[in-house]
């Protein structure tokens, strides 16, 4: 929103011209247009959704991606780019030093900037990752790390508790014991796995909270593409399981933010503007 519409809404609500409630809805409606690159960005998503506008890197020119990266940062706010390539995150980087590039996640975020017009600490998205949380990200094997960590840091990125528990799937289940108090105790459990896409089932049959069941592009024949693990999550006989795409880390880490926030209320509608 232009600085002079801003002043001219908040100077309506001064008067008593217009309520609150509505300036927050002319608010929340507002875009940011670059007929150079031909993007419309949703600046105020966060204030509408609970979670901001995310820029999909994938097919987007130089030029698009690093103007949606800039306009959503123009006013500090942090910024997060998914299914960066290597070469786009090498542009990214070059041009937001203080941004930082994961090529295993495909991720890109630039921290918010302060006031005093430094940068917030870049968050540090590891191994080793913490193994509890309120939402626990559960891969089958080490293969489907790299759609996990994607939610991961999706989840880091909007402030979220969260954990990343790796290889624990079917074909050794009793890794899966140890883990089982942490997630025990987690709100919302996303569960990532490729080949035959067993390990959603079995959590849901041992869990009371709500799972998220993730179908990755890791498998053999039949199984390649993620289709067979698509289709077994599909099919799983436990009730309380949800399916995402195949390999949308991001998109689980998305439902499983706003399915938190909407359990905290008022609490996380505040907690989502960081």
């Amino acid at each position: 929103m232009e600085q002079q519409h801003l002043e001219t809404l908040l100077s309506a609500v001064a008067r008593g011209d217009i309520s609150p409630s509505l300036a927050v809805r002319q608010l929340a409606q507002s875009t940011l247009e670059d007929s150079l690159s031909g993007l419309t960005l949703d600046t105020q998503r966060a204030m509408r959704t609970g979670l901001g506008e995310v820029v999909f890197a994938q097919s987007k020119s130089n030029e698009a991606l690093l103007g949606a990266v800039s306009g959503l940062h123009q006013d500090g706010s942090p910024v997060l780019a998914t299914r960066v390539s290597p070469e786009q995150g090498e542009l990214l980087t070059q041009s937001f030093p203080q941004g930082r590039y994961w090529p295993m996640t495909r991720l890109f975020l630039l921290p918010q900037r302060l006031p005093d017009g430094s940068s917030a600490a870049p968050l540090e998205l590891g191994p080793p990752w913490p193994q509890q949380g309120d939402i626990l990200v559960v891969t089958a094997g080490a293969a489907d790390i790299p759609v996990a960590a994607e939610a991961y840091g999706a989840l880091r990125f909007w402030g979220r508790s969260c954990g990343l528990i790796t290889d624990v799937g079917v074909a050794g289940l009793h890794r899966l014991t140890p883990h089982l108090p942490a997630l025990r105790a987690a709100r919302c459990v996303i569960a990532v796995a490729g080949m035959e896409g067993a390990l959603p089932s079995v959590l849901a049959g041992l869990l009371r909270c709500p799972l998220l069941a993730v179908p990755t592009s890791v498998g053999y024949g039949v199984g390649a593409g993620g289709r067979a693990a698509l289709s077994t999550m599909l099919c799983s006989c436990v009730p309380g399981v949800a399916v995402v795409n195949i390999d949308n880390g991001f998109g689980a880490a998305a439902f499983a933010a706003k399915m938190v926030q909407a359990a905290n209320g008022a609490d996380g509608d505040a907690q989502s503007a960081g």
